[in-house]
């Protein structure tokens, strides 16, 4: 960036930036790039690295930590928009050796701002830094940093190869009776001799800001080439002014207009000339508006507002001289939220025209918002759109939001949207007060400020993702538990939950079913081998359980990890809801969970010797090791696993989450593969601290010649996120014909002598060939056709009952080398070849980019009533695998699995 006074001649200067390659792509599955840490300030911080794929890591020195602080801290964190919504939030960093340090993410592409933080014990003061090595990046900010994270989500704000000029730009203020400074963006091969002036956009900041601040944290000089360079904005001058002014009309209109039509080849016809703001500047500009109608013809308000009123008479005149007038706003969380409700009814009221681009509700009042906002106005003014309506996914300005009034209902208060406020009356005298809780990147815990609101501490986040959360409040550096909740996790006293309605995997499958779908979860009481301790396990057992039924009920006995109990499968895994839902979807066969104590035992001897023989005393589970499955997480999987070395053949079903425990050398490699059906084992990525053992584990597995399956990581730590998807991932493949090798599938159950459900596959050669990749603009689409499955069922009506079936489908992630992508970019059109009444097909599955889980979660191919069972139905598929336009090239494979389920 240069720096100019207007009076001297135009110089140029082209931005450096990196060249974004996207690479061809060979059909069958093709894997996302990863983003690679951008550089801060024009220099690499080596206070950040990334040690995998999406995950960063900051290592702070700590004399660095003592020159910044001057005394020996008791907590170092980074401060950054890392939270739900982007809300800033704090990373706690651990010290180890010299170092300070702490991992998080996967981080979503786009730009990141932060700064190191230190607590002085005692004052409790926070005292914030940065890497002094690094220039200052953020005027306004001394002490924040800044990278930017590439993907194709954030494609629209990277670096563009020969992108526009950004300038600093000095003239003279009449207000200020001196120079004054604003920056200029000018477009790709701008001309300062064009016979047609260019229209200019005047950019004011909010208060607290500096102007800079656009460029520096709001990357609106990349947002602005990639418009162009795409040819969605028109070609245009941008100018960032100073808004910090006693008087800002004058020095808008009198000092910085004049100045940028001398210095630039700026057109002086107001139908070139619009302006937008945030916060205050928004403010500023539609004040610019009602006082000087005419003088700017598009005006944007970002979270702004407006205190004058407007006669009817000056309505009619800002209608006459403003072309565009167009409403920008973020979730409930932005401060300016009833602001504008009350704006856009003080518009509607005056007859002022206008358009409003909704609330946003991903964010708040932070600088992600306000990008989307200047990406949508940026190619709104000096074009003629054909849409006016609001953004995709927006919601609605209909009335005020208000909160419960302090005291009055339990917390969290849970509104739509993911929407979220706490508040306590605990820490009366506490300087500092923080919900910390797993809403990080893919379960990450973050710690987010709350705010002294009269006698209380409040905070509203939002929007967080769907599923389960688990937290606890902090003041100056105590724990406590959340009074105003009243959920309970037994072994972390401090800890509450609560639930957030979604989309995602998680939130479908933790999320409550109908009290009619629900399983019963009771509590069994059993004599341990530990000194004949009294303990207890909770059971789940399927909707319609039948203690009498003849054939015993499989059973899954899963296990809880080390400095947890028996209780938090269900308080804080809610593998209640899990199992609810899988079989509310004809998921999974009708089983028994029984979860129980695994703390301070022999654990083989305990769940064959104790555990197995209670629950086969209270419940109808079958004795037959063919139909028990053990599974654990964390120590459970070691516990899982010793019994599987120590006992083969007793569980033919293992599963081992965050898994360790490598095989003894004694172990009976032939008993062991011999006696297991499916042994399936699930990891969290580098953030999970038993990784490397999962990772050696499977290697002695593998040299052992023991037969296994390892999925892929599920991005995260060592936390319950990780857990819950692997236990939704996990029982679906229980109890089953073995589907693991992949189509062709075959799947019989005989019921009686006389009749079949039988389900068959095309003969499908060497596999399904996805078609070579079709770009679709955001995204590269693969398609392809599911072999024909064929079901037949041939049983009487007795041996059917009243029920009919399900066919069902679940993929494998994408796997290359080592790489992998999601299942969940795999979607379906299910099919009906031979359609008659009672025999539907499924919904269609939407893969994740367009909101869908894909196919990483089972998706029903098609189903029949009692009425439409009967005889041969054929059934197809259309495939779709949807990836990111910037995605690393290869020869990717997955398995889809299809299975067949009697449904009663």
């Amino acid at each position: 960036m240069k720096t100019r006074r207007h009076v001297a001649p135009p110089q140029r200067r082209r931005r450096l930036a990196a060249a974004l390659t996207v690479a061809a792509v060979s059909s069958g599955a093709i894997l996302v790039a990863q983003p690679a840490l951008a550089d801060t300030g024009g220099a690499t911080d080596p206070w950040i690295s990334q040690p995998a794929d999406g995950v960063h890591r900051f290592t702070v020195p700590n004399s660095a930590v003592l020159a910044a602080v001057g005394t020996a801290p008791a907590t170092v964190r980074v401060e950054g928009n890392f939270g739900p919504g982007h809300e800033m939030s704090l990373l706690n960093l651990d010290r180890s050796g010299n170092n300070w340090v702490a991992n998080i993410g996967p981080l979503e592409p786009g730009q990141y701002y932060f700064q190191y933080e230190a607590t002085i014990a005692g004052s409790e003061t926070e005292v914030g830094f940065r890497n002094p090595d690094i220039p200052q990046t953020v005027t306004a900010q001394p002490t924040w940093s800044t990278f930017f994270v590439e993907g194709a989500s954030a494609a629209w704000q990277a670096d563009v190869p020969a992108g526009g000029e950004l300038t600093t730009f000095t003239y003279d203020s009449v207000v200020q009776n001196g120079e004054r400074s604003a920056q200029v963006w000018t477009p790709p091969s701008y001309d300062p001799d064009r016979a047609e002036p260019y229209p200019v956009l005047y950019l004011l900041q909010d208060s607290g800001q500096a102007y800079t601040e656009w460029t520096e944290v709001g990357r609106a000089a990349q947002i602005l080439d990639n418009l162009t360079v795409e040819q969605q904005a028109e070609p245009m001058i941008v100018v960032m002014g100073d808004g910090t002014s006693s008087d800002v009309r004058t020095e808008v209109l009198d000092s910085l207009v004049p100045a940028v039509q001398e210095e630039f080849n700026a057109s002086t016809d107001a139908a070139d000339r619009a302006i937008a703001g945030i916060g205050r500047g928004a403010t500023q500009a539609l004040n610019l508006m009602v006082t000087d109608p005419g003088t700017f013809s598009k005006v944007g308000s970002f979270s702004g507002s407006l205190l004058t009123s407007i006669s009817a008479s000056r309505a009619a005149q800002v209608n006459a001289g403003t072309d565009l007038l167009r409403l920008y706003l973020g979730n409930v969380t932005d401060r300016s939220y009833n602001q504008n409700v009350a704006l856009a009814t003080k518009l509607g009221t005056a007859g002022v025209e206008f358009e409003s681009d909704g609330s946003d509700p991903a964010s708040g009042d932070v600088w992600e918002t306000w990008q989307r906002a200047l990406h949508d106005f940026a190619a709104r003014v000096f074009t003629s759109p054909a849409d006016h309506g609001m953004s995709e996914g927006h919601l609605a300005l209909t009335e005020a939001h208000s909160l419960p009034a302090p005291g009055t209902t339990p917390t969290p208060w849970v509104e739509d949207n993911g929407v979220v406020t706490f508040e306590t009356a605990e820490f009366a005298t506490a300087k500092n007060v923080n919900v910390w809780a797993n809403w990080g990147p893919s379960g990450g815990w973050l710690r987010i400020p709350m705010v002294r609101d009269g006698d209380r501490w409040r905070l509203t986040v939002g929007g967080l993702e769907g599923g389960s959360y688990y937290y606890r409040l902090t003041g100056d550096r105590v724990d406590r538990k959340d009074t105003g909740n009243p959920t309970v996790v037994n072994s972390e006293p401090n800890w509450s939950t609560f639930y957030v309605e979604g989309d995602t995997l998680r939130a479908q499958f933790t999320r409550d079913v109908a009290p009619e779908q629900r399983g019963e979860v009771t509590t069994m009481t059993y004599t341990s081998t530990a000194n004949a301790q009294s303990r207890s396990a909770y059971v789940w057992t399927p909707p319609g359980y039948d203690a009498d039924r003849a054939e015993p009920y499989p059973v899954l006995y899963l296990q809880h990890g080390s400095g947890q109990t028996w209780s938090d499968w269900i308080q804080v895994g809610r593998a209640a809801q899990i199992l609810d839902n899988h079989y509310a979807r004809g998921n999974i066969v009708p089983m028994v969970v029984v979860m129980s104590n695994g703390n301070g035992v022999d654990f083989p001897k305990e769940i064959t010797d104790a555990i197995v023989p209670a629950s086969l005393a209270a419940y109808n589970v079958s004795s037959d090791p063919e139909q028990r499955g053990l599974a654990g997480l964390s120590m459970g999987s070691g516990h899982a696993l010793g019994t599987l070395w120590a006992k083969p053949g007793q569980f033919a079903y293992i599963g081992g989450f965050s898994a360790f425990s490598s095989p003894p050398a004694n172990a009976d490699v032939a008993a062991i593969n011999a006696g297991t059906k499916l042994l399936s084992i699930y990891t969290g990525d580098m953030q999970d601290f038993t990784y490397q053992n999962t990772l050696s584990l499977v290697s002695a597995m593998e040299s052992r010649g023991i037969v296994h399956e390892f999925n892929p990581p599920i991005p995260g730590p060592h936390s319950w996120d990780v857990w819950q998807k692997a236990l939704i991932d996990f029982v679906p493949k229980l109890f089953k014909a073995d589907t693991t090798s992949g189509i062709p599938v075959t799947a019989s159950i005989a019921e009686g002598e006389n009749g079949v459900l039988a389900l068959t596959v095309a003969d499908f050669g060497d596999g399904v060939a996805l078609s070579a990749p079709q770009n679709a603009g955001d995204r590269l689409r693969l398609t392809g056709a599911l072999p024909e499955v064929a079901v037949t069922d041939s049983r009487t009506a007795q041996q059917a009952g009243l029920g009919g079936w399900s066919v069902a489908a679940q993929a494998q992630a994408f796997t290359s080398a080592g790489r992998t992508i999601d299942a969940g970019h795999l979607g379906w059109t299910p099919r009906v070849l031979t359609p008659r009444d009672g025999l539907t097909a499924g919904d269609q599955v939407k893969t994740i980019l367009d909101g869908g889980l894909g196919l990483a979660a089972p998706g029903e191919l098609a189903s029949a009533n009692a009425a439409g069972r009967y005889g041969q139905a054929a059934l197809a598929a259309d495939l779709s695998l949807e990836v990111p336009v910037d995605i690393q090239p290869g020869q990717y494979t997955s398995v889809l699995s299809v299975s067949l389920f009697p449904v009663d």
